[in-house]
């Protein structure tokens, strides 16, 4: 991916085990029903050991809730909903998070901002020089970096767009 087309995109962003339940989170650290949550990306620290009471990630089938006490898991975070209720929408390019068996959590993400950060004109702009880049791409390596470009312009589009 050319190093003008990777500014364009980040500029789209303003500024053999058994599963069982997890066990119960230490009382002084979490409320009944809610969980530790640990979140971090390169650009910022958005979660540091915070109770939350549901973080919610992508599947290949749509997307489930982690709650407190879910079996341990390995997975990629899409919404952290409070303590409080508020919804907070974050957009990850990459990363994973872990459900402990502790029934803490932590997110480890490439990169993430918050959904209002998301400039949908700019990331538009982004899609269609990718694509223009892609359509024009000669050779295997500046096909596939242009085709990866495409694929997160459209991501932030969709997301900018929710």
């Amino acid at each position: 991916m050319s190093v003008a087309l990777r500014g364009l995109l980040r500029g789209a962003v303003r500024r053999v085990q058994v599963r069982t339940f997890a066990a119960e989170a230490p009382k002084e650290t979490v409320k009944e029903g809610e969980m530790a949550l640990t979140f971090a990306a390169g650009n910022k620290v958005f979660y540091n050991k915070v109770s939350v009471k549901q973080v919610d990630v992508p599947s290949f089938s749509g997307s489930f809730g982690i709650l407190a006490k879910h079996v341990p898991t390995l997975a990629v975070l899409r919404t952290v909903v409070e303590s409080d209720g508020k919804q907070n929408k974050i957009f990850v390019s990459s990363g994973t998070v872990t459900v402990n068996d502790d029934s803490s959590v932590q997110v480890l993400a490439e990169e993430a901002h918050p959904l209002e950060n998301l400039d949908r004109g700019a990331a538009q702009e982004a899609l269609s020089k990718a694509q223009s880049e892609l359509s024009s791409a000669s050779g295997d390596k500046a096909k596939a970096e242009a085709a990866i470009a495409v694929e997160v312009a459209e991501e932030i589009v969709k997301a900018a767009s929710a």
